[in-house]
């Protein structure tokens, strides 16, 4: 009894941000959702006039919306590929990161999605897709390995939620016996958790399939993971287009998509640790282990990116020189050395030397990063659409205050419903982190008991543990 309410105390401030709503919330949402009627507008503009409203033309016919789906498509690698190998690693860190990490894959996944609709001008075409598929054609590799990740990724989501579920279920059941409990948006709160909670009590036979289905599935995201960025980099080199066609770009692909996944999770984790008031949960050491991973990934980004340019220029190829020289020195230059900038010589910088790879460091990392990869994804279909290899004349490309409206509605409901979720849920998994505090007390216990003799020191380990 004592200890779980040592557990009620210490995790009050997670109770806090889902019972307690402020005007900086209200204003925070509403400026979200006046971003995104204006994304909407533009779709609906967009849907009236077609196409021809966008930048888009003959032969750049992917623009904006294509290099969003390929940006979303990456970010989604934050819950997966870091929050099922740091579990299955058994990383004692990670408890405080992981539903942060899980939340931006499925949430990012929809607005991927909803990119592609934007691009098709008329969204009753991607019935095509299922009416009359080919399995020859990689666009239908890319729609089967996004619906089967954003599938299992929901599931991850939801496995770990199910017994902090219950515990908001006894909360608002234990407000509601005190009279506390009036609002009938609470109560409803209060029967959803119940819902969702499948009856979960915490018995040992539950936590014990909990912990098997939850390690089943961190086991089986990873490679949909890694399958589904491989398969994105397929729809572009699977054609013969000049610097698509290359076979680096599977891993290329998936190196980017972890690398901006983990500056899309560190700028999550800094958001909430502010605003929430979390630095009990989100501490120094959980930015710089993730800063730690991020310099890995820079280097990493910096070879594939070397690799990948090189040998287009050393093989002199004419119309991938065209496509080379546009993006080093041509139009797209400005674009092409912002995203080195921004992938690399500021990532490093901070992230190599300890006394820079600090918060704020690997916050402006992050936010750097992500600026840079989206450029990376821009200067990867653009360029290319510009200077076709068959004899067509070479294009321009401008995007219109459409895509640009779009592109901002997508960022901006992303924001807003991980904002909501972070009110409905828990956005740190409560039971994790007391299991974690069982487990550090076990393991001191454990030490105690091991160097020092004699039977007072038992008693120590048994008041350590009680």
């Amino acid at each position: 009894m004592d200890r779980e309410r040592e557990h009620n105390e210490a995790d009050a401030k997670l109770f806090a941000p889902m019972l307690e709503t402020g005007r900086p919330f209200y204003l925070t949402v509403g400026v979200l959702l006046a971003l995104v009627l204006w994304g909407i507008y533009a779709w609906l503009t967009q849907y009236r006039w077609g196409l021809g409203v966008t930048g888009l033309n003959r032969p750049v016919y992917w623009g904006f919306y294509i290099t969003n789906f390929v940006f979303f498509i990456g970010i989604s690698h934050a819950g997966t590929l870091v929050s099922a190998i740091l579990r299955l690693c058994q990383a004692e860190w990670r408890r405080s990161i992981t539903r942060s990490a899980e939340v931006i894959t499925v949430l990012v996944l929809f607005f991927g999605v909803a990119n592609i609709l934007a691009d098709l001008g008329r969204p009753d075409r991607v019935l095509n897709v299922i009416k009359h598929g080919q399995f020859h054609s990689p666009l239908l590799w890319d729609v089967t390995s996004v619906a089967t990740y954003l599938t299992a990724s929901s599931i991850y989501l939801y496995l770990p939620l199910i017994p902090d579920l219950a515990l908001l279920r006894d909360k608002l059941q234990m407000l509601q016996s005190e009279g506390r409990l009036t609002s009938l948006f609470m109560r409803f709160r209060r029967r959803l958790y119940a819902w969702l909670a499948l009856g979960w009590t915490g018995t040992e036979r539950q936590q014990r399939r909990l912990n098997r289905a939850i390690s089943v599935m961190a086991v089986l995201v990873i490679p949909i993971a890694v399958s589904v960025h491989t398969v994105v980099s397929w729809v572009f080199a699977m054609t013969i287009q000049p610097m698509w066609h290359s076979t680096i770009f599977g891993p290329y692909f998936v190196t980017g998509a972890i690398f901006s996944g983990i500056a899309a999770l560190i700028l999550a984790m800094a958001i909430i640790r502010r605003v929430y008031h979390l630095e009990e949960y989100l501490k120094p050491i959980h930015f710089n282990h993730l800063g730690v991973l991020l310099l890995v990934m820079t280097l990493l980004w910096l070879y594939f990116t070397f690799a990948e340019h090189l040998t287009s220029y050393y093989g002199a190829e004419p119309a991938h020189m065209r496509v080379f020289w546009t993006k080093v020195t041509g139009r797209y230059a400005p674009e092409f050395w912002a995203m080195v900038v921004c992938c690399f010589i500021i990532p490093f910088s901070l992230l190599s030397r300890r006394r820079t790879r600090t918060i704020t460091g690997t916050v402006i990392a992050s936010v750097a990063v992500i600026i840079g990869m989206w450029l990376e994804r821009f200067t990867i279909v653009v360029p290319t659409l510009v200077n076709p290899r068959l004899p067509y004349e070479r294009g321009l490309y401008s995007p219109t205050w459409v895509e640009v409206a779009i592109t901002v509605g997508c960022f901006a409901m992303f924001i807003l419903l991980y904002v909501v979720f972070t009110k409905l849920f828990p956005i740190i998994s409560i039971w994790e982190v007391r299991e974690g505090r069982e487990r550090a007390l076990q393991e001191a216990a454990e030490r105690i008991k091991t160097y020092l003799p004699g039977e007072e020191v038992e008693e120590v380990g048994i008041g350590v543990l009680s």
